[in-house]
């Protein structure tokens, strides 16, 4: 039997995404929570809530972008100068806030300028990806295998709606993550940030949902068309289950880890709904899988180290995320 190496990797480059936005998503919306909490206790707490795990988070953003340059350099050498613009302001929101953990803690002076950082960098770092990836949904411009649009291609209405959206998301997602990790007047507060930004992102994803399809012509059929329509009709059902389990989990305080659970159903949920509407395309709306993937050759060699790679990975992270467990200590400090 031989093996389809391209779908491997794309789907391996598909969960590489999934925990980037899963795992990193929760500590830029600590970011964007951070100015609504002013004293410096509270946001101690705050930046002590992610310290330990928020490097690791993004070991999946360099695994995804690697991967996609490896195994698929054409798809990269279309994608990235189409999307420069909103890549570049996302790294250096993410430069921001990585400089702003380690010097925060060093300075006193300074400090409030540090916290402007680790803000400013979280908001454009989630921005710039929700734009980006509308930029990519709506479709990129390709002859002869190159880009062929232009500079602004990525701005339209839709990109800036799933920037707002992913933004939205994230900061429910580190609401949620807060709920767990702390207790007291923050944990309060974020039960009732998280309420507010749950009826948001659901809006959202309703809203970019019913727009999605009417972007391209494949896109509508495959979710209005029978039989497709008896696989997918379930999908919207699901998100509302998701978004009831949330919604109660933030009602009764009990449950502190069941609204973090159900904000995580919700993006997994419109991750698949998005991989139902690409399917098989790796760049809407003409290059697929296969188009992009480079040699087979390649790609087994890649598979290799990738089978190496990702084990060491998932045991890091899920042993950091055990070793620094529970409540928060509020007089711990990052060092």
């Amino acid at each position: 039997m031989t093996l389809d190496l391209p779908l491997i990797w794309a789907g391996l480059i598909a969960v590489a995404i999934i925990a980037y936005v899963i795992l990193d998503g929760f500590d830029l919306g600590v970011g964007m929570l951070f100015p609504l909490f002013k004293r410096e206790d509270e946001r101690d707490t705050l930046m002590n809530s992610v310290a330990p795990v928020w490097d690791g988070n993004e070991t999946w953003l360099i695994l995804g972008g690697g991967g996609l340059l490896a195994a698929f350099p054409l798809a990269y050498s279309i994608v990235l100068p189409a999307l420069y613009a909103p890549i570049t302001l996302m790294l250096l929101g993410l430069i921001f806030r990585g400089v702003a953990f380690e010097f925060r803690w060093r300075t006193t002076s300074w400090k409030r300028v540090w916290d402007y950082a680790f803000a400013i960098g979280s908001v454009l770092a989630a921005f710039t990806q929700g734009v980006a990836l509308g930029g990519l949904i709506q479709g990129i411009k390709v002859v002869d295998r190159a880009y062929a649009g232009g500079w602004w291609d990525w701005l339209s209405p839709f990109s800036l709606a799933t920037g707002f959206a992913l933004a939205a998301g994230y900061c429910l997602l580190g609401a949620c993550w807060l709920i767990i990790k702390t207790d007291g007047e923050i944990q309060a507060r974020c039960y009732g940030y998280a309420r507010r930004l749950a009826i948001v992102l659901v809006g959202m994803i309703g809203v970019v949902s019913l727009w999605t399809p009417f972007l391209d012509a494949k896109f509508l059929a495959r979710w209005f068309t029978w039989p497709n329509i008896a696989l997918t009709a379930p999908m919207p059902l699901l998100v509302l289950v998701a978004a009831w389990a949330l919604w109660r989990g933030l009602r009764d305080k009990g449950r502190e880890k069941q609204p973090f659970l159900a904000a995580l159903a919700l993006f997994v949920l419109s991750y698949i709904g998005l991989g139902i509407s690409f399917w098989p395309l790796m760049l809407p709306p003409s290059i697929t899988i296969w188009d992009a993937a480079a040699p087979d050759i390649s790609l087994g060699f890649l598979l290799v180290g990738a089978l190496v790679l990702l084990p060491v990975i998932l045991a890091y992270t899920g042993y950091a995320y055990w070793v620094f467990r529970g409540k928060v200590d509020k007089h711990a400090g990052y060092h």
